[in-house]
This record gives structure tokens, sequence and C-alpha cells, in this order.
């Protein structure tokens, strides 16, 4: 099993930037693919990144791309989701997930879920 904790959400103006952070425990955390989801009120959740357990190879959903960054540290076991230029759209719920076979953007394959973090960003 493998448990997955976010952390670094809160209110921000638009414009702004936030780090979040996700700490996975309970699994050899390097043969993970991890990625960011995020779920806004009344929406669907929506893939936003992924990156390999070795970190070379990452994805980002056009909507972020060039605005978020993920990255990890595997030697902290955390992956991180650098966000810029904040948007209010943005707004939503934040969620890592795991897994260790698929790497990609549709959430029902990862195994592994964190429970989230609230980012709003104010206009």
């Amino acid at each position: 099993q493998v448990q997955l904790v976010e952390s670094g959400g809160g209110l921000v103006q638009g414009g702004g930037s936030l780090r979040l952070s996700c700490a996975a425990s309970g699994r050899t955390f390097s043969s993970l693919a991890m990625a960011w989801f995020r779920q806004a009120p009344g929406k669907d959740r929506e893939f936003v990144a992924a990156i390999r357990g070795s970190g070379r190879t990452t994805y980002y959903a056009d909507s972020v791309k060039g605005r978020f960054t993920i990255s990890r540290d595997n030697a902290k076991n955390t992956v991180y989701l650098q966000m810029i230029s904040l948007k209010p759209e943005d707004t939503a719920v934040y969620y890592c997930a795991g897994d260790p076979t698929y790497y990609g953007s549709m959430g029902g394959p990862y195994d592994y879920w964190g429970r989230g973090t609230q980012v709003t960003v104010s206009s």
C-alpha cells in the first residue's frame, strides 16, 4: 500500500504562485509514476500533469502547459507541482496519484490517491 499526503494549497491572487507537495510512504517511491489531478466544484476531475518514476519524462494538460511544472525528489519520496501565473479557473481541489505500471492522463488506472489540497485563486 502507498499513502499519499498533499500539502501546499491555499488562497492566492490571480497571477500568483504556489507549490504543492505530495509526500509518499509505503512503497519504493521511484517505482511509481506520479500525477496531479484537480477537481473544481461541479466539474469532473481533470488531469494536470504526470511524471515517470525516473523524473526524466513529464506530460502536461494543455491548460497548464508553460505555467505548471511537475517534479519529484525520489530521495525525499515527494512529488511537487510548481504553479505560476495562476488564474481563477485554476481553483480546484488538487490530488496527487501514483501507480507502479500506468503513466498517463486517465485517472482510473492510478491505484493510489491522496485526499487533496484546496487551491483557490482570486480575481
